[in-house]
């Protein structure tokens, strides 16, 4: 039975969600453009994290060089990178403040995203002929009205996981609103496995969604990311090499105030020669370069307030957990590339 606490968040978090569907687009996004300033301002903890993972890519871009310029000009890297960090913030509120709107953003809108069609034409083929498609993204722009985006092109439906949270109520709010909008969401505890469901609907030639760009298990892949090592889920690759599913990273963005776009990927095929293990180390560290294209073009709208490099992370826990992951078996099974997978329905967390 939920507690007093949860009853009392629950009805809070739902009159929160109907006041910001009734409220003007325009008032809802200058409120929501408030809420991310004060954050931004505080320099909590999140807001550090997201300046320390910006901050790779300022000092892995070619055309980015602090200090005294040729033209006499001084850029000063501090002053760059909060000011990308405010900006960040801002489109991360947006993320949110569509989230609570998605169910009053008209459809014919949101079919005006722009996308590279030929991927998606691809996409569509591939689903129309029963090969199962992964859609894999970072945690950037709105990804979620992306996949209703999918939906609305002609896929149909697609399934993603999510965490279970509390209060519960909440968790079956954003269930049912999901379902309704074409999504099978996968709760990854309480219900059947996340990655035996999502293998069985990949190889019945259906699409899977899953954020991937960062690693919820310290048991992930190292990958090469703007110039160290990061973690990443083994997930959507483990998924691909089991399945035969097609692999496409997807990126994200907002191309203005009120618009979306999004990039579909070519395929990362699975490769010819090694084990299982290599084979998914190899799709991931591709996937990895996908997203730090998309990332690299659209900066601001990279939504990552949690580590993802490895140096930032506890070596300690980062040991302990590799070590239980081995001891149980479990270093590439399917248990653990299903609890490496960050879900599209959860939203960053």
């Amino acid at each position: 039975m939920a507690t007093l606490r949860q009853r009392l968040s629950s009805a809070a978090f739902s009159a929160g969600w109907g006041l910001v569907c009734r409220l003007p687009e325009s008032v809802a996004r200058a409120l929501f453009n408030f809420g991310a300033d004060i954050a931004w301002r505080r320099q909590g903890g999140g807001v550090q994290v997201l300046e320390g993972n910006l901050l790779r890519i300022f000092r892995t871009d070619a055309g980015f060089t602090p200090g005294v310029q040729p033209d006499g000009t001084f850029v000063d890297e501090g002053k760059e990178l909060r000011a990308l960090s405010r900006a960040v913030m801002r489109s991360y509120g947006r993320y949110y403040l569509e989230t609570f709107r998605l169910q009053v953003i008209p459809d014919e809108r949101i079919r005006g995203m722009h996308v590279n069609q030929e991927n998606v034409d691809l996409t569509l083929e591939h689903l129309r002929n029963g090969r199962g498609v992964i859609y894999a993204l970072p945690h950037m722009g709105d990804f979620e009205l992306a996949g209703r985006w999918i939906v609305l092109a002609g896929a149909g439906s697609f399934t993603t996981v999510a965490e279970r949270l509390e209060p519960e109520a909440v968790f079956d709010k954003f269930l049912k609103f999901r379902e309704g909008l074409g999504m099978e969401v996968l709760p990854t505890t309480g219900g059947p496995h996340p990655f035996g469901v999502m293998a069985q609907r990949l190889r019945a030639g259906k699409l899977v969604c899953l954020v991937a760009d960062r690693d919820l298990s310290d048991t992930g892949i190292e990958v090469d990311f703007f110039g160290e090592k990061a973690l990443f889920p083994a997930g959507p690759a483990s998924l691909a090499v089991q399945t035969g599913a097609a692999l496409m990273p997807v990126s994200c963005w907002f191309p203005d105030q009120t618009g979306w776009a999004a990039h579909v990927y070519d395929e990362i095929p699975v490769p010819a020669d090694g084990t299982r293990k290599e084979k998914a180390a190899a799709m991931t560290q591709a996937l990895a370069t996908a997203f730090e294209d998309g990332i690299r073009q659209h900066p601001k709208d990279w939504h990552m307030l949690q580590k993802v490099f490895v140096n930032d992370l506890d070596p300690e826990r980062l040991a302990r957990s590799r070590n239980r992951a081995v001891g149980n078996g479990n270093g590439n099974g399917s248990r653990t590339a299903a609890a490496a997978v960050d879900p599209i329905a959860g939203g960053p967390s």
